[in-house]
């Protein structure tokens, strides 16, 4: 109903990084650091910085069929960031420290 959700060994991009609010600079700043850091790990990852609503790139992102989003939102200044897991429809709330080994061990499972 809201889309393929491709299982990580065959997905296109494993991840969609998602700034919640792109007038917010902290938020945009931590979304583009945490895409960095998943590329630095060769993991296959998407940046939407589009200046679009977040319900229109939270739709885009299940249309297209990533596994997992993060998204940089109200807690981007503590380094907190929300992960989704698709699959499971789970949300954890995650640092951005630990969202790459997080998604890493994930995608074992899914």
């Amino acid at each position: 109903e809201n889309g393929i959700i491709w299982p990580s060994s065959i997905a296109p991009f494993v991840v969609e990084v998602i700034p919640a609010n792109m007038k917010a600079e902290d938020q945009v700043a931590l979304a583009e650091e945490i895409y960095k850091a998943f590329g630095d790990a060769n993991i296959d990852v998407a940046l939407d910085d589009r200046d679009e609503r977040i319900g229109f790139k939270f739709k885009d992102g299940d249309l297209i069929g990533y596994p997992f989003k993060v998204v940089a939102g109200k807690k981007a200044a503590e380094g907190i960031v929300e992960l989704k897991i698709r699959r499971t429809n789970e949300t954890l709330e995650v640092s951005k420290d630990e969202v790459v080994s997080k998604v890493k061990e994930l995608m074992k499972q899914y």
